[in-house]
């Protein structure tokens, strides 16, 4: 494990500095593999020693670096230590790095990495993960693909780390919008059609509710009386909206499962409109619920108290707001599940909502609203299917697994599979999830299905060849669980190439976990299948001496248990046969 060897090191800086080796563990860090030449194992920032005080910014810190690299000694364990522009670089003995870093991934297997010591400094927590959030009555709108599989991540990621995780599913299941739907299915809904495919049929009959509205005020109002109706607790107008509710979460489900995706909690805007109130009468109580001349009820959230900047909470007719509800809702939160975090995933447009929201809890004196956080991403573009603009998320779905099973069909090296839609089921949402994880999530992006769907390059595909290659390499080799190797064996560059790469996968764990950004680990094992590819070609198992096939075999298994390890993080299930 990269800890071993970073120890080696604190170990030394620490007799030398003074301060314990646990403070220099974080600040050596994994040389990233270089394509053009072989590269040092690790790196210490001089920087960082100044910044802590261990080197005087007042002395010659050039001198001051020198002079520690001379103090610092090679021994059995490490092989070089040189100067390097703005720091000292590390190089360790190959056998050991081999032995060292293979067994204990074949040792940790699936807790290789998150077992790292650069997370014991990390108190374990109890963390909230608001995500997905798609509004009832609706067709899952691919719009929410990404909060889905982003909110996802962190949350198997949170996981994998041994926090305590509640993953939440926020339905948009209030609001006016619901007396238009209300009034709408008054006018042209059909039971039959809502057994039959409902969420369709909800979704035509809003629509044309929609352009009714726009040319007659009357089905606004009613649709604004239905909604004060279902506020005021009215049986009929309530049946109606809870059938709705049940219908919609029973087939956003059936969406989920086809992702990998569980919640603890179907949560949604619904349950706080009550406690919304008390929010408010509390906020009141404090003073800061202010009233418009318009009889709008706003928060001053400006910081000369002039009402330049204001969150709006009441309508003039007294009906409640989503961020109302939310302000219960996070209150709500706390007292059940006394979280230390609680982090929401939804697009960069509500970056306002939550700021204000986030304001509005700690002026009510809310200490905790400093552990809220908010993950925003940016837009997907062009995401159509062959048909046209796609609107639904089980379409986006539907045409990654037919578009994967054409490929699959004309490919030369495609297996024989028991279940060929299954298996391009799991390929094509590798897919979609990789090309949205590859960036900054705040950036939008450009959908395209003939670039994320190539076999070649950075795609899932490419990710799911690799896993799929290296299990039909242990298969082909009888690969046991005898996991013993000869370290003197793993000595070609490309082998080194590997387990260099390895070394960083707990800091690469460790920065997602920071910023919760997946395109770290993403890059990460695009690079650990570039390299799996050159070793496959030049470390062959097959005709090789027993010993040396052996070694190459473990190197091999180990790769495969790494990449799958980050896939499932990911919320991609990895395949073993394509």
């Amino acid at each position: 494990m990269a800890c071993y060897f970073r120890r080696a090191i604190a170990s030394q800086l620490s007799k030398i500095l003074g301060p314990a080796e646990e403070n220099f563990l974080p600040l050596i860090v994994a040389i990233p593999v270089s394509k053009k030449h072989h590269s040092p194992d690790f790196r210490l920032s001089v920087s960082s020693l100044v910044e802590n005080g261990w080197i005087q910014p007042d002395k010659s810190v050039q001198i001051q670096t020198e002079l520690l690299a001379k103090q610092l000694k090679c021994d059995s364990l490490l092989d070089e230590i040189h100067l390097n522009q703005g720091g000292i670089h590390f190089k360790f003995n190959r056998k050991v790095l081999a032995e060292r870093v293979l067994q204990q991934v074949l040792k940790d297997g699936p807790y290789f990495g998150v077992k790292s010591q650069l997370f014991s400094v990390c108190k374990k927590k109890k963390v909230v993960v608001e995500f997905s959030s798609p509004n009832i009555a609706k067709k899952f709108h691919a719009g929410h693909l990404r909060s889905t599989i982003i909110g996802n991540f962190i949350a198997n990621l949170k996981g994998a780390l041994g926090h305590s995780v509640t993953r939440i599913n926020y339905l948009g299941d209030w609001g006016l919008q619901f007396g238009l739907l209300g009034i709408g299915f008054q006018e042209f809904g059909s039971e039959e059609k809502l057994k039959s495919n409902p969420l369709q049929h909800l979704f035509d009959v809003y629509v044309q509710v929609n352009k009714t509205a726009e040319k007659d005020e009357n089905i606004k109002k009613s649709a604004q009386e239905f909604f004060r109706r279902l506020e005021t607790g009215d049986v009929q107008a309530l049946s109606l909206w809870q059938h709705f509710r049940k219908i919609s979460i029973e087939e956003y489900e059936r969406i989920y499962k086809r992702l990998g995706i569980h919640f603890e909690e179907y949560s949604g805007e619904s349950l706080y409109q009550k406690s919304s109130q008390t929010v408010l009468d509390q906020l009141e109580k404090q003073g800061l619920l202010k009233k418009t001349k318009e009889g709008v009820g706003v928060v001053d959230l400006s910081v000369g108290r002039d009402m330049t900047s204001c969150a709006t909470l009441v309508r003039s007719n007294g009906t409640s707001l989503y961020l109302t509800r939310d302000l219960a809702a996070a209150i709500d939160r706390m007292d059940r599940f006394n979280f230390d975090e609680m982090i929401y995933v939804t697009d960069k447009g509500q970056q306002n909502h939550f700021t204000q929201m986030f304001q509005i809890l700690k002026a009510m004196g809310h200490t905790w609203a400093e552990h809220l956080y908010h993950v925003p991403f940016g837009i997907v573009q062009g995401m159509k299917t062959r048909k046209g603009d796609v609107i639904f998320l089980e379409d986006v779905l539907d045409e990654a697994r037919s578009r994967m099973l054409q490929n699959m069909s004309v490919s030369k090296t495609t297996k024989n599979l028991d279940d060929p839609e299954e298996t391009a089921e799991n390929v094509g949402t590798s897919a979609i999830v990789i090309q949205d994880f590859k960036g900054p999530l705040l950036s939008d992006y450009k959908f395209e299905w003939d670039q994320i769907l190539q076999s070649q390059g950075d795609t899932g595909v490419f990710l799911q060849y690799t896993h799929a290659r290296l299990c039909s390499l242990q298969e082909m080799n009888n690969s046991s669980s005898e996991c013993s190797f000869n370290p003197e064996c793993l000595q070609d560059p490309a082998a080194i190439a590997i387990l260099q790469h390895l070394l960083r996968y707990d800091e690469v764990l460790f920065q997602s976990s920071k910023n919760l950004q997946p395109r770290h680990l993403v890059n990460f094992l695009l690079m650990l299948c570039r390299l799996a590819a050159v070793a496959h070609k030049t470390l062959p198992v097959k005709n090789s001496p027993q010993e040396l096939a052996q070694a190459r075999l473990q190197l091999f298994k180990g790769t495969c248990t790494v990449l799958a390890n980050g896939m499932r993080l990911l919320g991609i299930k990895p395949v073993i046969k394509m």
